[in-house]
């Protein structure tokens, strides 16, 4: 065990209860009042705060998850392809990118993203995909694929 201080290396050979509560008011520096200086209280609030730090951190994946899916739909209605469809020509494509991948490129890369729509528009037109027949858009002139070439 390192120690910073001569206080501490004293401290050392008393009992644990120091080091316990030590470990706690650390935990607890954060907080305001007397749950910050107060042993009693700061143990309750400090396992509080771990229990919620222990939720949040599955809640902060879902929230990130919910936000790229976002952002890949506001990116695919940008250029008049519906998400669902966006992904199922995707996957016919065989582009296999995550929902950040396609969300940094929404954002950060538009061209590369257009790029991306077109190719799944043009695969589901290629396969004629009766979902693609609702879609209002005019479909992409600068896409050719072999399947189009046979037509």
């Amino acid at each position: 065990m390192v120690f910073q201080t001569a206080a501490l290396f004293i401290r050392s050979r008393g009992p644990d209860a120091f080091w316990r509560k030590r470990r706690i008011f650390k935990l607890s520096a954060h907080f305001t009042g007397r749950k910050r200086n107060c042993y009693s209280i700061a143990v309750r609030y400090v396992h509080r705060a771990l229990a919620y730090a222990t939720q949040s951190r599955k809640l902060k994946k879902e929230d990130m998850a919910n936000l790229w899916t976002t952002r890949v739909a506001a990116g695919c209605e940008e250029h008049g392809l519906p998400y669902p469809l966006f992904k199922d020509g995707l996957e016919k494509s065989n582009i296999l990118l995550n929902r950040k991948v396609l969300a940094d490129l929404a954002i950060w890369e538009p061209y590369s993203f257009k790029a991306l729509t077109q190719i799944a528009w043009t695969k589901l037109r290629e396969e004629d995909d009766p979902e693609l027949n609702e879609v209002q858009e005019t479909p992409p002139s600068n896409v050719i694929t072999r399947g189009l070439l046979d037509k």
